[in-house]
C-alpha cells in the first residue's frame, strides 16, 4: 500500500476512503455523529454549518450536503420578528427543531438552548436539554458561555447529551455586552482562552467562536483538540457557520461585515410575488391549463 493509499484510509480502521468519510460531500446516508466531527478535526478537514428553522429549508441544505444544521435561537430575529434572541422560548425551539429533524436524513441537527432555559444551573439545563432531545429528535444542544457554563456542560455530557459551546459574542447577553467584537486586548483575550479551555474540559464536542479577532481565533483553534466553528472569527477555524437568511440575501438592511451573500433570494421572491400579482390582476392567471373540470 502506498503512503497516499494509507492516508486515504479511515483513521478508525474501517477501510473507507476519505471521500466516503468527508463531512461535506461524504457518501454515507446515516446521520453525522459527534465522532465524525472529531475525526474531521484529526484529518484537518474544514466543514460548513448553516442555520435552519423549518423542514423545507432544512431538506434543501441536507440535499446540498451541509453536514451540520443549527436550529439557532436566531430564529427570533429571522422568523419570529423579535429584535433579539432573548424572547425565544423553549417551546418554540422544540417545535422548530422537530421540523428541521423531519426535513433531514443525514445532517447532524444541533438545537440552541434559549435564554432562560439553562442559566439557573445544571439541573435546569439538563431538564431543558432532555426536552429538546426527546421531543425534537436533535442530536445535540448548543449553549452560550465559557467558564460560567462549565457545570451545565459537564452535567449534560455526563448524562449523554452532546454539547456544542458558544463563546465570544453571545447574543443572549446582548443587554449586558451589546453587539461588539470580543477578545480585544490582553485581558479579554486571556479570558476568551480560559473560556475555550473550560468548555473543552467540561466535555463540549465543538465550540462556536463569534465575532472574535482572527489571530485570537487561530490561537484558540490551535490550542484546542475539539473543533472551532467560526462566525466572524476568520478562516483559521475548523468550521464556519452563517445564518442562512443572511448568506442567501433574504435579510433586509445591513448585515454584519463577516457575512458573504451567495444569492439574492429577497429579490427573487419579490419578483415572483409581483409577477404572480400582476397576472392575477390582469386575468392571465389561472389559465385553462391551471383549471379543473
Amino acid at each position: 500500500m502506498t503512503q497516499l493509499q494509507a492516508a486515504q484510509k479511515s483513521p478508525d480502521g474501517g477501510g473507507k476512503s476519505r471521500g466516503d468519510m468527508s463531512l461535506y460531500g461524504g457518501k454515507s446516508n446515516r446521520r453525522v455523529t459527534v465522532r465524525d466531527i472529531a475525526l474531521a478535526k484529526e484529518r484537518g478537514e474544514r466543514w460548513p454549518m448553516l442555520t435552519a428553522y423549518d423542514a423545507m429549508t432544512a431538506s434543501v441544505f441536507d440535499e446540498a450536503g451541509i453536514p451540520v444544521l443549527l436550529v439557532g435561537d436566531s430564529a427570533g430575529n429571522c422568523h419570529l420578528g423579535y429584535d433579539t434572541t432573548v424572547p425565544v422560548t423553549l417551546d418554540q425551539m422544540v417545535m422548530l427543531t422537530a421540523a428541521v429533524v423531519r426535513g433531514t436524513s443525514r445532517a447532524m441537527v444541533v438545537a440552541d438552548l434559549p435564554f432562560g432555559s439553562y442559566q439557573e444551573g445544571p439541573v435546569q439545563a439538563l431538564r431543558s436539554s432532555m426536552r429538546l432531545i426527546k421531543e425534537s429528535g436533535a442530536t445535540a444542544v448548543k449553549l452560550e458561555g465559557g467558564e460560567r457554563s462549565h457545570e451545565q456542560i459537564k452535567l449534560l455530557v455526563d448524562s449523554g447529551i452532546p454539547v456544542m459551546a458558544h463563546i465570544g459574542l453571545t447574543p443572549q447577553s446582548v443587554n449586558a455586552m451589546g453587539y461588539r467584537v470580543q477578545g480585544r486586548g490582553e485581558e479579554a483575550a486571556q479570558q476568551l482562552l480560559r473560556d475555550a479551555k473550560a468548555v473543552q474540559d467540561a466535555g463540549a464536542f465543538a465550540v462556536v467562536l463569534e465575532l472574535v479577532p482572527r489571530e485570537l481565533a487561530a490561537e484558540v483553534t490551535n490550542t484546542l483538540h475539539i473543533p472551532t466553528v467560526g462566525i466572524g472569527a476568520g478562516p483559521e477555524c475548523d468550521a464556519q457557520v452563517l445564518v442562512w437568511t443572511d448568506m442567501m440575501g433574504l435579510t433586509p438592511g445591513r448585515v454584519p461585515k463577516f457575512v458573504k451573500q451567495y444569492a439574492d433570494v429577497r429579490r427573487v421572491m419579490g419578483d415572483a410575488a409581483k409577477a404572480y400579482a400582476e397576472e392575477v390582476v390582469g386575468g392571465t392567471f389561472p389559465l385553462e391549463e391551471h383549471s379543473v373540470h
